[in-house]
């Protein structure tokens, strides 16, 4: 059984809000995400998918103490990256309230998923490596 930390389980769960947001979104405006995709046949917010690989991938390698990284990069690319390309903006600022919820709960889920991320990254990096003697104090 896996056993995740606390800071594992907040970066998961701030990634699940970022794709309840996009979901939000899509009801709101489908005609957004017109684009169907292929294997689904459906339109579909591709961030999503993306969301959903990135929770794996940190699923996958939680033994080890880097894995929130894919968690971190989604929602760095989607919000960060988003708002310097001026993708972000207009949905924060569009008259549809229903894509502005959406962009609020999705950014929301996505930074925390940001910050704890990192946070449990740094708070589980191996200080020295196992061979070395402590430092005499």
């Amino acid at each position: 059984m896996i056993r995740l930390s606390r800071g594992t389980l907040v970066t998961l769960a701030g990634l699940l809000v970022g794709a309840a947001g996009l979901v939000i979104q899509w009801i709101a405006e489908p005609a957004k995400f017109a684009e169907a995709l292929p294997p689904l046949g459906v339109a579909f917010p591709p961030g999503i998918a993306f969301i959903a690989v990135a929770a794996v991938l940190t699923l996958l390698t939680s033994r080890w103490w880097w894995h929130p990284v894919f968690a971190v990069v989604i929602a760095f690319w989607i919000v960060g990256v988003g708002t310097l390309a001026g993708e972000l903006t207009p949905n924060l600022t569009s008259n549809n309230p229903g894509t502005v919820t959406g962009n609020l709960v999705m950014s929301a889920g996505l930074i925390t998923t940001f910050i704890t991320g990192i946070r449990t990254t740094t708070a589980r990096h191996p200080t020295q490596h196992p061979d070395q003697a402590p430092h005499p104090t």
